[in-house]
């Protein structure tokens, strides 16, 4: 079974709201079994025009588990705690 992916390109607005995003998304993360493959760190562009202050890559083991991380419970949590912290964009990726 091919492993799913999410990957989020964040511009943080508010640093100190943000913060407890991070520890809602941490605790959901570790309910759904998710892998951090990056969660900050430097960032630079390459080509194109996309350059977010922030890059995360989560990895699951399927892309029905990724997706049903992003809809659970834990994560809404999450997502309600990061409104006027953070804009984000956000995808699921299936793996090859």
């Amino acid at each position: 079974m091919a492993a799913g992916y999410i990957i989020a390109y964040v511009d943080v607005t508010d640093p100190q709201q943000y913060e407890q995003y991070k520890v809602l998304s941490t605790r959901a993360m570790q309910a759904h079994g998710a892998e951090v493959l990056a969660r900050g760190g430097r960032t630079e562009p390459l080509e194109g025009e996309l350059a977010p202050t922030r890059v995360v890559m989560l990895k699951f083991p399927s892309y029905d588990a990724a997706k049903s991380f992003y809809a659970s419970e834990e994560y809404l949590a999450a997502r309600k705690s990061r409104e006027h912290a953070a804009k984000m964009n956000m995808i699921v990726v299936e793996g090859a």
